[in-house]
């Protein structure tokens, strides 16, 4: 699911569709050339611009790999909270209080490196 402007308590942001829209011009690409580089169709592209149809999972990784963005910049949000901010399990809807600990986040880290590896995601620097 992609987070929307009124999932953000309405805060403005761009959509996925304009950042990748602006990404690609910003480059210098057409919509047939960025969507041959990517491997995909230039009307699939043109959803994805316009919003009438959302990339996949895969899809957005290579999308922010050639970009050299991450998934979060990509969907216009603002990584400087996230990075500051730490999780709490709140966050994630738990019924306890105060930071997750390092160790907690170590096993989050590791579970995603576990996924990536058995979906054969394409690997990320850190």
């Amino acid at each position: 699911m992609i987070i929307t402007n009124s999932d953000t308590g309405g805060a403005k942001m761009a959509s996925l569709g304009q950042n990748i829209s602006e990404l690609r011009k910003k480059h210098g690409l057409s919509q047939a050339q960025l969507a041959d580089k990517l491997g995909i169709g230039t009307s699939t592209l043109g959803m994805y611009e316009t919003n009438k149809r959302e990339p996949s999972y895969q899809t957005l990784l290579a999308i922010a790999d050639f970009f050299n963005k991450s998934i979060d910049e990509l969907l216009g949000r603002d990584e400087a909270k996230s990075k500051d901010v730490p999780l709490n399990y709140g966050d994630l809807g738990l019924p306890y209080k105060g930071a997750i600990s390092e160790d907690l986040n170590d096993t989050f880290r590791l579970l995603a490196k576990q996924y990536a590896e058995k979906h054969n995601l394409p690997k990320r620097d850190a």
